[in-house]
């Protein structure tokens, strides 16, 4: 994709960064997002619960052992990223980040750095085409694929309309025995309208989005062990829920999940 390109069309990579509160995007995308928020107006509060939950998630597999981690979908860097919080807990974890927008590959390379026992590679990847991503994770070298691995998918799923049965089976299949799957994605359960209506501002732009439903959220895990509390909404896993917490669940409107590979 050209600089005038990446200018004049929004990218769910850029958005997200808008609603984090970054400043690595375009006009093209305030735009979009500020459409979104009309229909959604605590979409921020969704993308920080998101944020915090990638936090936690990834400190339990750095606790459980895992040294790779493979984030798919990266988006642009807001720190703290998931390789410094996997090398907080373990200084030698090799983290690889996917990600489909050279802007967002671009900051990676010029922000990005991870501690020296550890090590940092990105990639240019589409999370719709599975098999790529993992011939290009082989050229890396960074990974030992006979060792387990985290694979993140975090807020990336639901810019994916069709076929993510396929894609996750692909994925997983080549990951080792004790690897984990975790998930992050909208859903229309608690505010279908909501959702529904901003999810259409993605479409109208040419920009691939669906929700789903919490059974359908489960069902992506099939054959992998689900770590406790299971599927809940991201501020729930592994957080003290206080009644304040409790009311977020339309404003964030996803569910999240973090499995085992048997």
């Amino acid at each position: 994709m050209d600089g005038d390109t990446q200018r004049n069309r929004p990218h769910t990579a850029r958005v997200y960064d808008y609603f984090l509160g970054g400043k690595d995007n375009y006009e093209v995308d305030r735009v979009a997002a500020a459409e979104i928020l009309k229909w959604w107006p605590h979409i921020r509060t969704a993308a920080r619960a998101n944020r915090r939950f990638m936090h936690r998630s990834t400190r339990f597999l750095a606790e459980s052992g895992i040294r790779q981690f493979l984030d798919i979908g990266a988006g642009i860097p807001t720190e703290p990223n998931l390789h410094q919080i996997a090398q907080q807990t373990a200084p030698d974890s090799r983290v690889v980040y996917v990600d489909n927008d050279p802007l967002v590959l671009a900051y990676a390379r010029a922000l990005m750095t991870g501690a020296e026992q550890g090590a940092l590679e990105y990639i240019e990847g589409d999370v719709t085409e599975p098999a790529a991503i993992l011939r290009a994770l082989d050229r890396t070298g960074v990974f030992d694929m006979a060792e387990p691995v985290g694979v993140s998918m975090l807020a990336v799923l639901h810019f994916v309309e069709d076929g993510l049965d396929e894609i996750l089976a692909t994925l997983m299949g080549a990951m080792a025995s004790g690897s984990y799957l975790v998930i992050c994605a909208i859903t229309t359960d608690f505010a279908p309208d909501q959702v529904k209506n901003a999810q259409e501002v993605y479409r109208v732009r040419k920009l691939p989005a669906r929700s789903r439903t919490r059974a359908e959220i489960t069902g992506w895990f099939a054959g992998l062990d689900l770590v406790e509390p299971g599927i809940v909404p991201p501020h729930r896993w592994r957080n003290a829920v206080t009644p304040a917490l409790a009311s977020y669940d339309a404003k964030v409107s996803c569910f999240c999940g973090v499995a085992r590979k048997p």
